[in-house]
């Protein structure tokens, strides 16, 4: 067992790979000896050198339009986008080229391409670096999309998003890079493999990201009321662990989905359409989400507060369902 931060559980997934397998490189905006704008990257460029810790020009186009051809001829290249917000910018070459080449190619050929985007708000970041943008993502066929929210989890999914032979984004939570976390294990995680982080017999909260910890203050409070609450990270937004969430629901019959999106046309709306679709005899009221509010995120702190969810707004929607 080792305890390291969720930046530092990042960079320990690449390093390994890149150790092991020459055709994993790093590139992005200021990735090298300045190790990238959340340290994530640290030591990589002085430990690997400028050919496979690539600073790039500022043009996300140009990042994952190299990533996608390396990929396509060889390489597994980790692309690094400075704020997941400016992926935008990129989504012709994400959307249009990299989840669609080897279905149109009829599988003949590997795209090997990791995208690591920060996200998320609650860092006085404004509203053009702080979005969560994963319901676009995980909206996309030939894409699968991650969000780690533990060091643990954080270091086992990039294993494992390396060694895909497919396009994996993985969503990182600006907010949870300094958070600390015993990592037991250097074994990957498999895509599409859930995880219980807190177990309970009386609702079913389901989280993502930062809204893991928000989640798991809000059980705790809910004890005290009488309440027992199962969380469960999906940490794989897609593909997703049907049988995990089906398992819970099936015991709870009670359900809460909270993500740190805008709730107009969230993911959390896609997991609750999937409850709702596939879960309806199991439930006993219908599935609550808990989001953020739907306007642009706010720069000033007190505003940006307000705007977030938090564990009191889960704690009152838990008790709702009562």
């Amino acid at each position: 067992m080792k305890t390291m931060t969720y930046g530092q559980a990042i960079k320990e997934g690449m390093s390994i790979r890149m150790r092991e397998n020459p055709n994993v490189y790093l590139l992005g905006e200021d990735v090298g000896a300045f190790g990238g704008c959340f340290g994530v990257s640290a030591g990589m460029f002085k430990e690997f050198g400028g050919k496979r810790i690539c600073d790039t020009p500022i043009s996300e186009g140009a990042i994952i339009g190299t990533a996608i051809g390396s990929a396509a001829t060889g390489l597994r290249p980790i692309a690094e986008i400075m704020m997941g917000d400016f992926v935008t910018v990129a989504m012709d070459q994400l959307v249009n080229q990299s989840a669609k080449m080897r279905y149109m190619f009829g599988g003949k050929i590997s795209l090997p391409l990791v995208v690591r985007l920060p996200g998320g708000a609650g860092v006085s970041a404004a509203a053009q670096h702080s979005q969560s943008l994963e319901a676009w993502l995980v909206h996309v066929p030939g894409l699968k999309v991650i969000y780690p929210s533990t060091p643990q989890d954080a270091l086992g999914l990039m294993l494992s998003a390396i060694d895909d032979d497919n396009p994996v984004i993985m969503i990182e939570h600006k907010a949870l890079y300094s958070v600390k976390g015993n990592v037991y294990n250097l074994a990957p995680i498999p895509l599409g493999k859930g995880d219980i982080k807190r177990k309970g017999n009386d609702i079913t909260i389901i989280a993502t990201g930062k809204m893991v910890y928000e989640a798991l203050t809000a059980a705790e409070s809910l004890k005290t009321a009488g309440i027992s609450a199962e969380v469960i990270d999906p940490r794989s937004l897609y593909p997703l662990d049907k049988n995990l969430i089906a398992d819970s629901v099936s015991k709870t019959h009670r359900v809460i989905v909270t993500t740190e999106e805008t709730k107009r046309g969230s993911y959390a709306g896609e997991l609750s359409a999937y409850i709702h679709e596939e879960l309806f005899d199991k439930l006993d009221s219908p599935v609550s989400r808990v989001c953020a509010l739907n306007t642009p995120i706010p720069f000033a702190p007190n505003l940006e507060k307000a705007f977030l969810p938090n564990a009191a707004d889960i704690f009152r929607a838990a008790k709702a369902l009562f």
